[in-house]
């Protein structure tokens, strides 16, 4: 099967590999589409995710799409050539945190596009059956990649507990950004602000349901917003971005007793807090773990609402031209928003 690998940052090479049948428990998938992620372009621009080095040769790729091929010994419920959506993570299902339900903390947590662990950035792929979920024939596989990131959005709404009526301000307007906005709306946020830099993209956020957009270049987001609430400050900011001051922007945002979710992840392992805003104002910091069981109700808001969350894929790319589509996304060129590469190209 062809795959793309990450061999150094910003440089992949399409190699040949082979793929062992399923073993029993398992379904092969043949990979259609997959999305990519901010936490991608982390590993292929700065050559590490957080405090995660990169272990080359890599593949990336977690936001994945296809069609059954093959299913393993006692699977049932799949057959050839059902449409399905991909869970990522590996989870132990024995360890203290699975055992009351965390699974995304899980204490052996496997993460498939993490070191020495192959993402979906490849033609095929095994996977237990309890990571697939069904996408009906009316969803393109196309836009199923979205369940991933919707579901990871759904779940910041949890752990930010906003309730219906709150204000909120959403840092970073890429497609995690983008999909926090939609769910804001969903949970009845009452005035949602958005700031990001990339013009394209704050009229996503537009589109998405922030009622207003700031540019953070101009260094008056904070201002401006905190102006807007007659100096209150929101009820709940969700930093999207992790980029340069977001954090900080989020904080300075926030009404006293406030609540401030971080659900992007900043390059450096260290960063700087202004702890004294956060302590006077008696802040929760909150930080987002991907997702927790998420993933079949991301599938049926898609369904519901998909004339409002396809048009986040504006672009698609075959495997061979993965190096060009990371370039693209790198400069948010061209508007993109969520850029799909299709493997089997």
């Amino acid at each position: 099967m062809l795959t793309a690998e990450l061999i150094a940052p910003r440089e992949f090479r399409i190699v040949e590999r082979t793929l062992e049948a399923p073993a029993p428990g398992e379904v092969q998938v043949r990979v259609s589409s997959v999305g990519i992620c901010g936490s991608d372009l982390h590993a292929a621009t700065e050559g590490a995710i957080g405090d995660t080095p990169n272990q080359y040769p890599m593949v990336l790729g977690h936001e994945p799409s296809g069609t059954v091929e093959t299913v393993g010994e006692g699977v049932t419920g799949w057959s050839r050539g059902d449409r399905v959506a991909l869970e990522p993570a590996l989870y132990c299902y024995h360890c203290e945190f699975c055992r009351s339900g965390r699974h995304n903390i899980c204490a052996k947590i496997r993460f498939l596009s993490n070191p020495a662990l192959p993402g979906f950035f490849r033609e095929r792929v095994n996977l237990p059956a309890t990571n697939l979920v069904g996408v009906p024939d009316g969803l393109a596989l196309d836009v199923a990649t979205i369940v991933e990131p919707l579901a990871i959005a759904m779940h910041s709404m949890k752990i930010a507990a906003v309730r219906m009526g709150e204000t909120a301000a959403v840092f970073g307007g890429g497609p995690i950004g983008l999909l926090t906005i939609a769910c804001l709306k969903v949970a009845g946020a009452s005035r949602i602000f958005a700031v990001e830099p990339v013009a394209a993209r704050r009229e996503m956020a537009r589109r998405m349901g922030a009622d207003e957009v700031f540019d953070p270049a101009k260094d008056g987001a904070a201002r401006e917003i905190l102006a807007a609430t007659g100096g209150r400050g929101v009820d709940c900011a969700l930093d999207c971005a992790a980029k340069q001051d977001s954090t900080n922007q989020a904080i300075r945002v926030t009404c006293n007793g406030g609540r401030v979710a971080l659900t992007g992840i900043h390059s450096d392992a260290l960063v700087p807090l202004e702890v004294s805003p956060m302590r006077r104002k008696e802040l929760s910091i909150l930080n987002v773990r991907r997702s927790n069981h998420e993933s079949h109700d991301a599938l049926r808001l898609l369904v519901e609402r998909i004339a409002w969350f396809a048009p986040l894929v504006t672009h698609t790319r075959p495997l061979n031209r993965i190096a060009e589509a990371f370039r693209l996304n790198e400069g948010y060129e061209d508007g993109v928003g969520k850029l799909v590469i299709h493997p089997g190209e």
